[in-house]
């Protein structure tokens, strides 16, 4: 049963390694998924799972132990999905950037308080099969919490990866309403076309959420809200 989450954006700029010179501009961000991770801890949960977005071959599951990197981005650092049981660096397929963004807050939280499993989801994929696959995460433990990696829209402004559209503030108000107030029904009915189109990358990791708090009466908490660079981030606390 899903006794918490948190749901935080994952841009590479939220490790100040990545972000260099810029780091402080995000320090309101971090410090709220920081807040946001300490509350899944104190739900003393029997198992995490980290969602997050993950286009092409990285969707799938990933086990504790699995590396990411940040190298992509011009810096020498690797973190891993909690402890698992081979070594860094064993052939296991590596994280995707959403969940290696996730394995970053844990680490930094020294979060040791229940087994971590990642999971990413293409950003293609139904709401009613995003539905089903935070259902079946909810009923895999006692208690579960979850932690959800996404962006709103990246169409904020003209200086946004995907440029200005008109149509990105409205959608980024309803998901940040939904998420703050855990709106089950509204965030499965968040449009995938318009999600897409939007460039949201948080679409189908919320709709995960959405499934696996169904029945549960989780209360929703939004800590944070604004949209840097012309991209929309989120953070919200359910318990």
């Amino acid at each position: 049963m899903l006794v918490a989450a948190a749901v935080c954006p994952c841009p590479p700029l939220l490790v100040p390694e990545v972000a260099t010179g810029a780091a402080p501009e995000l320090d309101a961000a971090r410090t709220a998924c920081a807040d946001a991770v300490g509350l899944l801890a104190a739900a003393r949960p029997d198992r995490l799972y980290v969602v997050g977005p993950a286009d092409g071959g990285a969707h799938g599951g990933y086990p504790a132990g699995a590396k990411g990197s940040f190298a992509g981005f011009g810096v020498d650092l690797s973190v891993r999905l909690g402890e698992g049981d081979g070594p860094a660096g064993d052939g296991r397929r590596p994280l995707p950037v959403s969940l290696a963004v996730g394995a970053w807050l844990l680490a930094r939280a020294g979060w040791a308080d229940a087994p971590i499993e990642g999971l990413g989801v293409d950003a293609s994929t139904p709401a009613d099969d995003c539905a089903a696959t935070g259902r079946e995460l909810a009923a895999s433990a006692g208690r579960v919490a979850l932690l959800v990696m996404g962006d709103g829209s990246a169409c904020r402004t003209v200086k946004a990866p995907g440029y200005l559209d008109e149509r990105a503030a409205g959608f980024d108000a309803e998901a940040a309403r939904a998420l703050g107030t855990a709106d089950v029904p509204a965030l499965l009915a968040l449009d995938g076309g318009l999600a897409s189109e939007l460039l949201v990358a948080g679409r189908a990791p919320w709709q995960v959420l959405a499934g696996a708090a169904e029945g549960t009466g989780l209360d929703g908490r939004l800590l944070f809200e604004d949209a840097p660079y012309g991209v929309g981030y989120f953070v919200a606390a359910w318990s």
